[in-house]
This record gives structure tokens, sequence and C-alpha cells, in this order.
């Protein structure tokens, strides 16, 4: 089973934070495990445990016992995470955990669920809840603390000057799941709630009116763009899950050199030859076929962009010469390289797929 992955926007942030409190960064990373180039782009992943290890470090670091806290109240997700962007560009607050629970796996990625849900409104007799009814909050308390805290602190910024906000209490009450630490009387200061520990989940109580609200106006083509990007993400994120969209990853990155030998791939994932031939007929093909189909995707997009020549399209595919490229150009799609380059609109390839 893949270990539990977190996007990097959220470690990026807590080290952040954790610097602007006289924290050392070098330390910070050092001692959690945490590389920087890591945190270079906020949607790369970062294991959970790493970023669970990063609070109690960034809690040494800061003397701030209720670093968790303090980093939810201050830092917005929008921030942090394209998933928040989303959800701030929402007409309405009940479009936001079909958002978030819709790019959850942009978030947090965890094999253990599938779809992830993160929040979700819940009745009970007459009272209306938010729960976190995620594994990742059950099984790693300060995380659920701090997006909790987060929840409620983002909450209170975007509606600050609305004024059916201003008459209701958010949250009422706060459910955890965790015994109470030895910073019990940090939570009821940032939550501005009762709080409630050795609950049975992880939950804020709400008034009912809060769920009518709509938020703030953001422009809607904002969100279009947002939500291409993140599809766009998600899909990359569940091909790195694959075998071979793993494959297609170390393909990109040697195709130009020629060397783009099933032997070298193999020992590039760390396993035998047999290993991952095995492994992609599991998936239903052959490492002749991703090698094909991968060079066959790339040509048409580099023809078509027309920044490319056919000489050096067959350089960067790893092709012997121009003429070895040009032949198997003409079996993808039934036309010659040149043509396409030459063609002001895009090919489109051929549905079949076949090895070389």
């Amino acid at each position: 089973m893949t270990a539990a992955t977190i996007a990097a926007g959220y470690p990026r942030g807590l080290v952040d934070f954790a610097v602007t409190q006289g924290a050392d960064r070098v330390e910070l990373l050092r001692q959690s495990g945490i590389c920087e180039e890591t945190l270079a782009h906020q949607d790369n992943r970062v294991p959970v445990k790493d970023y669970v290890r990063l609070f109690d470090v960034a809690s040494d670091h800061t003397g701030m016992p209720a670093v968790s806290l303090e980093y939810g109240k201050a830092v917005r997700m929008q921030e942090i995470s394209i998933v928040g962007l989303i959800c701030e560009a929402c007409e309405s607050v009940l479009d936001v955990p079909k958002q978030l629970n819709r790019y959850a796996a942009l978030v947090v990625d965890d094999n253990r669920f599938e779809p992830a849900t993160i929040l979700r409104g819940v009745t009970r007799g007459s009272q209306t809840w938010i729960e976190g009814p995620s594994t990742l909050f059950s099984d790693y308390p300060v995380i659920a603390e701090c997006e909790l805290a987060r929840l409620v602190w983002n909450t209170r910024a975007m509606f600050v000057d609305v004024p059916e906000f201003k008459k209701i209490r958010f949250p009422r009450t706060v459910h955890l799941m965790r015994s109470a630490p030895k910073y019990k009387a940090d939570f009821e200061r940032i939550f501005e709630a009762p709080v409630v520990f050795d609950s049975t989940w992880n939950a804020l109580q709400i008034d009912p009116e809060f769920l009518s609200l709509k938020q703030p106006p953001v422009n809607r083509y904002v969100f279009g763009v947002l939500s291409e990007r993140a599809d766009s993400l998600l899909n990359e994120l569940r091909l790195s899950k694959t075998v071979r969209g793993r494959v297609e990853t170390v393909l990109m990155e040697i195709l130009h050199t020629g060397e783009a030998s099933m032997d070298v791939v193999a020992a590039r994932l760390g396993q035998s030859r047999q290993t991952l031939y095995r492994k992609l007929k599991e998936e239903g093909v052959t490492y002749e076929q991703v090698l094909d189909g991968l060079r066959q995707k790339l040509a048409v997009h580099f023809l078509s962009g027309k920044q490319v020549s056919v000489n050096q399209t067959a350089y960067l595919l790893g092709f012997s010469d121009p003429a070895s490229f040009s032949r198997a150009f003409k079996r993808w799609t039934g036309e010659s390289p040149r043509a396409v380059h030459q063609r002001r609109s895009p090919l489109k390839p051929r549905n079949q797929t076949r090895s070389m």
C-alpha cells in the first residue's frame, strides 16, 4: 500500500509560518526529513508522516505548544492549495464541500479511502454540524485540529463584511476525537467556542443559517480556470499511481538520449526487467506499447506546435535518424511529419496504438 501523501503547500506553509516565529528553516527541514526542493512547488507531494513530524519540530523550535492551531489560524487554505482557491471561488457555502471533496486527492492522497471525503454537513436531531470524517483526521489529531482551526478562521475572514454572518456563531461547539493535550487552554482561545475532547468524531456545530449564505462574489472565469488546472493535476496524480504512468515519467526524462530500453527504465524504477514486464502486463499493456504511444503523443504535440522541426522531433523522441521517425509517424497517423508540421491546424492521432 502506497504511503499517504499531502500537497507540499501544507508543509511549506508550516515551515514559512514557523520561520516567522523564530525557527531556523534549515533545521526544520533537516529534522523533519523534508527536502527544500520538494517544497519548491505546492503541488508536489510530501509523506504525511513527515508533515506530522514537522509539527513537533516546529513546536520545539518556536516554543509554541499549540503551533498547529496558530498555523491554522494564521494561514488560509488559498495560500497553500489550489483547492483552497477553488473553494473561495464557489458561489455558495453548500458548494464548498462538493468542490473540496471532488479535489480531495490534491490535498491528501491515501489509498485507504476512495473517493475521499474531507468535510460534509451532518444533522443530528435539531443540530447542524460540519464533520471531518477523513481517516487523516482520526489518525493524525494534529492535522485535524490544524485544519478545523483553518476552516474557522478562513470562514471568518471571508465573511467578515457579511451582515448575515455577523448574526450567527461560528462555530457554536468543537468536538475532537483526541484527548486533551497540555495546551488544552489554547483550543478555546483559538476557536472562541467550547471544545469537547475524547469525542466520537471531529466536527464543528454551526448555526443552520450559515448553510444558506452566499460567498462574496469572485469572477466565475477564475473558477473555470482553477478547476481546469485542478483536473489536470488530479489526472497527473492518478497516472503517477499506475505502472504505466511511472514508466512514462521516466521515459520523458531519457527519450532524447536514445537509451530508452526496458532494462534502463526498469533499473530507474528500482526493479528487474521481469518485474516491470509482469506489472505492465497486469495493466494490459506491453513496454513497447507504452513507448510507442508516448512517442506518438509527443510527436503530434511537438509538430503541431510549430516550435520544433521534424529533425529535432526525431532527436527528442530518441529515433536513430529522421527516416526511422518518418516511417513511425506515417504508421501512427497516415501522414508524413513534414506535412503535419507545415499545416496550421493540429492533427488528431489515430485511435489505435501498435508496438514498434
